[in-house]
């Protein structure tokens, strides 16, 4: 039996680099699908791709709560109701130190990368109380279980995510309700791609070597591998997992 028969799927981020692995596994795994990002060209390729008869290419604000209300509203009215929700979208923010980092870059920061969270949480769980609950799995980052320098307000976003599953999970594992967070890094997609040219301006080859020399396994995670990692907890095979953060990072938070 596929992992995800029968089930069906939200994705926020759904064009970037993460997200359109994990919707071309979860449609794999015989999951319907709504796919979330303001990059609509993106998302009708991806949904073409799959299979467009199965999936929702929705162009969405993450920080509106209207707009992932009414996202949340078409996924029902399609597809009757909402089994799993990837809240996968994020940005990064400017890389510098924290006494010159704009109030306008780390509230834009914090508002793709929590209060989408929270707003996408908001959303989907009255929805999976109603049929009878869910799994919500939420991109958090290496960098949400660990400090970094230069990029405050990305690992203050990320911790803050961290939080808001374990509040979720204790509200709503009455109602079968599962939560929980991936913490990637690093991992071969164009935020870290950024990450270096934000590091090492004109250098970023040497930024890259720097860092994949940091991580015991040497080498740049795929999203592919990410996919997995949430297909897992989106599944009933992580049914007695919830409030809980998994690492997915080369084995950089052995050190």
């Amino acid at each position: 039996m596929l992992r995800l028969e029968k089930k069906v799927a939200i994705i926020t981020g759904a064009a970037g680099g993460i997200g359109q692995e994990a919707a071309r596994l979860f449609a794999k795994e015989g999951a319907k699908l709504a796919l979330l990002d303001l990059d609509q060209g993106a998302l009708d390729r991806l949904a073409n791709e799959i299979g467009a008869e199965n999936c929702l290419a929705l162009q969405t604000d993450v920080t509106d709560p209207e707009a992932m209300q009414q996202a949340v509203a078409l996924t029902i009215r399609k597809f009757s109701q909402i089994d799993v929700a990837f809240l996968n979208a994020g940005i990064e923010g400017p890389v510098t130190n924290l006494c010159d980092y704009s109030i306008d870059d780390f509230d834009k920061v914090m508002a793709v990368n929590v209060r989408g969270v929270f707003l996408g949480l908001k959303a989907v769980i009255p929805e999976m109380t109603s049929t009878g609950g869910g799994s919500i799995v939420i991109t958090s980052s290496l960098g949400g279980l660990r400090g970094m320098a230069k990029i405050s307000a990305y690992i203050a976003s990320k911790h803050a995510v961290v939080g808001l599953m374990k509040s979720a999970a204790l509200e709503y594992a009455s109602a079968k309700i599962r939560v929980n967070t991936i913490n990637p890094a690093p991992i071969d997609t164009r935020m870290i791609k950024a990450l270096e040219e934000g590091y090492g301006p004109g250098a970023a080859d040497a930024v890259q070597k720097k860092i994949q020399h940091g991580v015991p396994l040497r080498r740049y995670g795929q999203p592919q591998e990410v996919a997995n990692l949430a297909l897992f907890l989106s599944s009933d095979e992580a049914s007695f997992i919830t409030g809980n953060s998994y690492p997915i990072d080369g084995g950089m938070s052995a050190s």
